[in-house]
């Protein structure tokens, strides 16, 4: 079945605050979630799957559960079509007692975007060209968000950064939203091949330093 992401009216910030406010129970599920988050779109989703990520609190296994879930809703985006997801990822149990507050902390930044958020620059988020690449950006992020690179300082943060920017460019036809994701990408992509470089130096230190 083929997706039309349509321009939101109600502002991001109360979307999320009602999904949170819906939220019941010790545990919840990805499916629970994908389930509250209504008609506006996986997109929105994807936005709220990054909000864990704009803070400095780790929750054990969630770049990788949530990673999944981005990478999986990309490929339905790309392709245009409703996203498949296992069963695993779908019903795998998420603490409430820990989401619920960081997601809150979450919404409340992002309701500072609110009054930044509006269509303008279309080339960027217009037409099924776009449509697709942007998809495959929002897949590139996941896949940057899933290394486990968890205890290094901004390893999720830039990621996750970048897949809120250009989820919310997408649904609000924001180009120059989607413009800051792709440089939140790029930024990322220099990060981690900085850190690469530096282990890679490292190791060879300990060998030279070992052998000699």
């Amino acid at each position: 079945m083929a997706i039309e992401f349509g321009d939101t009216q109600r502002s991001l910030s109360d979307t999320l605050n009602g999904m949170i406010g819906s939220i019941r129970g010790n545990t919840i599920t990805l499916r629970d979630l994908m389930t509250g988050i209504g008609e506006q779109g996986f997109l929105l989703l994807c936005a709220l799957l990054t909000l864990p990520f704009l803070l400095p609190v780790s929750i054990p296994g969630v770049s990788t559960v949530f990673g999944a879930a981005i990478i999986l809703i990309s490929i339905s985006i790309t392709l245009n079509r409703l996203p498949w997801m296992p069963q695993r990822i779908l019903d795998r149990q998420i603490e409430t007692e820990k989401l619920v507050p960081t997601l809150q902390k979450g919404a409340a930044l992002v309701s500072k975007l609110d009054r930044f958020v509006r269509p303008r620059f279309g080339f960027l988020t217009q037409g099924a060209l776009m449509n697709r690449f942007n998809g495959l950006m929002i897949m590139a992020g996941g896949v940057l968000l899933m290394f486990p690179l968890g205890l290094i300082p901004l390893s999720n943060t830039l990621p996750g950064i970048a897949i809120l920017l250009l989820s919310l460019g997408i649904i609000q036809r924001d180009g120059l939203m989607v413009a800051g994701g792709y440089l939140f990408l790029i930024a990322t992509t220099v990060y981690f091949t900085v850190l690469a470089y530096m282990a890679v130096a490292a190791g060879q230190g300990l060998s030279n330093f070992f052998v000699s």
